[in-house]
């Protein structure tokens, strides 16, 4: 398939990048509700939820609403209230502050402790700052399921724009590689040239030349030739960038681990053609291959 027809086209081809950032306000009632979203690469949905306690019957909606809405990655999401100044908005549990604060210094005075900073500590006390536990009615609750939408549209919208940098650099790297394997032809003929010489140079050296059986010795040349030949691996390889580039192009979002697949399959290919070249202009060829498979694989670890 031609690869350069399919980026060519007017397909809306999309490459979403994993790391992205979202943050949305909305007023509710006398106080203002702000949704923040930020996310990371990761190997599956790793979603972190902090929530006002009012929110708890409202958790697992929220969740799989955000997974079913960005797939993958490591998702840190935050629910605060916040009061017109844009601080956050909190109650202080009175009662349960008096009765730390008359426990800590009973004990304090029992062991002839001094009391410190007795007010930091109990602040940080369960239960003694709250969020707001006023219960959600339907309507702020279409408040909050708004906002929510709207840094998630801001999260895709992130992602799609750092996706178009992150596809442009893996298109420029693969087609580096694609570059890099056509220039292996020319040194391919002289390789084999050279070690067909070597061969028959290191057969004179240690026999007589009238001892030598021609016709074995050419056996033995094709068959050496035959198990150092990187013709199949040049194929694959080759079929391996196209895939990578053909997948790429694919409309569906989540690619990711597809493109990481292929970009391992490409390794093997490079590294076997390596393996098998006798040729130092053939292996500075393959470190080049190598050097851009590893910008590959650090850019395919941040696709969606």
């Amino acid at each position: 398939m031609d690869t350069k027809a399919i980026f060519d086209s007017k397909i809306d081809f999309m490459l979403l990048s994993m790391t992205s950032y979202g943050r949305v306000a909305a007023p509710l009632r006398d106080k203002s509700i702000v949704v923040e979203l930020k996310t990371l690469n990761s190997k599956f949905v790793d979603l972190r939820l902090r929530l006002p306690s009012n929110f708890y019957e409202k958790e697992m909606w929220i969740r799989k609403h955000i997974h079913d809405k960005l797939l993958r990655g490591k998702v840190e999401a935050t629910f605060t209230y916040q009061n017109e100044e844009g601080g956050e908005v909190y109650n202080i549990n009175r009662a349960l502050f008096k009765d730390y604060h008359n426990q800590l210094r009973k004990i304090t005075d029992e062991l002839e402790m001094q009391e410190g900073d007795l007010l930091s500590a109990i602040l940080k006390l369960p239960e003694v700052v709250s969020t707001p536990e006023d219960p959600l009615n339907d309507e702020d609750w279409e408040v909050v399921k708004a906002c929510l939408n709207s840094a998630l549209e801001k999260i895709i919208a992130h992602r799609k724009a750092e996706g178009e940098s992150i596809k442009a650099a893996l298109t420029q790297h693969i087609e580096n590689i694609q570059s890099h394997l056509e220039q292996v032809d020319p040194f391919e003929t002289h390789r084999v040239e050279r070690i067909r010489n070597r061969m028959s140079n290191n057969m004179e050296e240690y026999m007589q030349k009238e001892n030598i059986d021609e016709n074995r010795f050419e056996q033995e040349v094709l068959f050496y030739l035959e198990k150092i030949d990187i013709s199949e691996e040049k194929v694959r390889l080759a079929q391996h960038c196209d895939y990578f580039l053909l997948e790429m192009a694919l409309e569906h979002p989540a690619k990711g681990k597809k493109l990481n697949f292929i970009s391992q399959e490409i390794g093997r290919e490079i590294n076997t053609l390596g393996a098998k070249a006798y040729s130092s202009d053939i292996q500075r060829l393959v470190v080049l291959m190598k050097d851009e498979l590893e910008k590959i694989k650090e850019q395919v670890a941040n696709v969606l």
